[in-house]
C-alpha cells in the first residue's frame, strides 16, 4: 500500500517528476534503503557520506535553504513532496540529520556571516556531522535547569574565549560528530531561563570525552558527553550572550518543524503490515482485520492532522496545537504498530525488522519530547484544563 500525496498548490507536480525521475536513476540497490545509524563501519558509513554529497551537489539536499547557501529557497509544500518521494524510493535520509535540520536554521538566524561561511555548506553536504549538546542528566524536559558553565576567559566574549565544563546526554550521533551546538550557563546569577548562552563547539578539543550509550536494540546511537575545562574561542559564540535560551528555542522549533511529515513512513509501515498479514493468510480472521482496521484509522488521523497543520503554514497562519498532537500520535501509533505485528504474524515478529522495532518503540514516546509534557500543553493551552 502507499500513501497518497496531499494536493498542493500549481507547480509542485514539476517538481514532483523531476525529483521522482532523479531518485529512480541515481537511488540504487547498493544506497536504497541504508539506514544511518550512530555504529556503522566504515563502508557504510562511506555510502551514506556519498548519497548525501551526491543528493546535495545535485540540489536535493535543504531545498529549503536560501541559494546563498546552497538551497533552493523552495517552500513547504515542496518539502512535502521530497518527504514522500524520499519514502516512496527507499532513499536513505541525511548523513548529518540533526545538522541539517535543526542546528543550520539556527546558524542562519543567529550566526556571523563568518559562522554562516564556514559551518554551512559542509554540514549540508554531510563534510561535517553535527550534535546537539542540550540534555544533561538533571536537565531533560526541564532544560533551563542545565549545570554545564561557560567561564569567560580574558573578557569571554570580548577577548580570549571560554573555558567549558559540564556534562551533556542522549547527544544523538555524537561520536560520529565534528561540531557541537552546545548550551551552557554563562551567568549561574541569573535566572534559570536567563544566563545560557549557545557555543559552537569543535569537538576534537582537549578536554572533551564522548562514550557512547548503548540502547535496548543493540545501538550506539547516543552518547554522554564530558567537558573538562575546555577552552573554546570568542568566536564560538552564537547569538547574543547570555541569550542562549532563545537560540534554544529556535532551534527546537526547527526540530518541531518536521513532525508534519511523520505519517509518511508510519503509514508506509502499517501498509506493509497489512501486505504481510494478508501474505500469510491472516485476514481471514475477524480480530485481525478489527486490530489492522484501528491500526490503520489510526495512521489515517496522523496524516489528517499533518494536513491540517501544512494547510495552516500555507496560508500563512500562525501554528496551532497540531504538532503537539501529531508528536503524541505518532509516538503511540509507533508502539502500538510492532505489537500488532506480533498479534498477527506470531513469533516471526520477534525478530528482525519487526523485532528491532518492537524493542526500539518504547522510547517514542520519549524522544524529541515527552507524552506527558505533551498532554499538560494540550490540556492547558488547547483545551483549557488547570495546571
Amino acid at each position: 500500500m502507499t500513501a497518497a500525496p496531499i494536493p498542493l498548490r500549481q507547480g509542485v507536480d514539476d517538481f514532483r517528476h523531476e525529483l521522482r525521475t532523479w531518485l529512480d536513476e541515481h537511488c540504487t540497490a547498493r544506497f536504497r534503503a541504508l539506514p544511518f545509524q550512530g555504529e556503522m563501519d566504515a563502508e557504510r558509513l562511506e555510502l551514506m557520506h556519498e548519497w548525501n554529497r551526491t543528493m546535495a551537489d545535485a540540489g536535493w539536499a535543504g531545498i529549503d535553504w536560501p541559494v546563498e547557501f546552497g538551497g533552493r529557497g523552495l517552500g513547504l509544500a515542496h518539502q512535502i513532496v521530497l518527504a514522500e518521494e524520499l519514502d516512496r524510493a527507499r532513499a536513505p535520509g541525511p548523513l548529518n540529520v540533526i545538522g541539517v535540520a535543526n542546528i543550520a536554521p539556527s546558524i542562519m538566524t543567529f550566526g556571523t556571516d563568518e559562522q554562516q561561511a564556514r559551518y554551512l555548506r559542509p554540514m549540508l553536504r554531510g563534510d561535517e556531522i553535527w550534535c546537539q549538546g542540550f540534555s544533561e542528566p538533571d536537565a531533560g524536559s526541564d532544560l533551563a535547569s542545565l549545570s554545564t558553565r561557560a567561564e569567560p576567559v580574558d573578557g569571554g566574549a570580548d577577548g580570549g574565549g571560554w573555558r567549558i565544563t559540564g556534562q551533556k546526554v542522549w547527544n544523538t550521533y555524537g561520536q560520529l560528530a565534528q561540531w557541537c551546538e552546545l548550551l551552557a550557563r554563562t551567568d549561574p546569577a541569573a535566572s534559570k531561563h536567563r544566563g545560557i548562552s549557545c557555543f559552537i563547539v569543535d569537538m576534537s578539543l582537549p578536554g572533551i570525552d564522548v562514550r557512547p550509550l548503548r540502547t535496548a536494540t543493540g545501538e550506539n546511537d547516543f552518547c554522554e558527553i564530558f567537558f573538562d575545562d575546555v577552552h573554546v574561542p570568542a568566536s564560538a559564540l552564537l547569538g547574543p550572550l547570555d541569550q542562549g535560551w532563545t537560540v534554544a528555542m529556535a532551534t527546537l522549533t526547527f526540530e518541531r518543524s518536521g513532525v508534519a511529515n511523520l505519517h509518511i513512513p508510519t503509514r508506509r509501515l502499517i501498509g506493509e503490515l497489512i501486505d504481510e498479514a494478508r501474505a500469510a493468510g491472516r485476514t481471514d480472521d475477524p480480530i485481525v482485520r478489527q486490530e489492522l482496521a484501528a491500526l490503520w484509522s489510526a495512521g489515517e488521523l496522523q496524516r489528517l492532522l499533518s494536513e491540517r497543520a501544512t494547510t495552516r503554514a500555507l496560508q500563512g497562519l500562525p501554528a496551532g496545537p497540531e504538532s503537539s498532537l501529531i508528536k503524541m500520535v505518532w509516538s503511540l501509533v509507533g508502539q502500538q504498530l510492532p505489537m500488532v505485528a506480533t498479534r498477527v504474524l506470531g513469533l516471526a515478529a520477534l525478530e528482525g525488522d519487526w523485532g528491532q522495532k518492537l524493542v526500539h518503540s518504547r522510547s517514542l514516546t520519549i524522544a524529541g519530547g515527552t507524552t506527558e509534557v505533551n498532554r499538560n500543553i494540550i490540556g492547558e493551552r488547547v483545551l483549557g484544563l488547570p495546571r
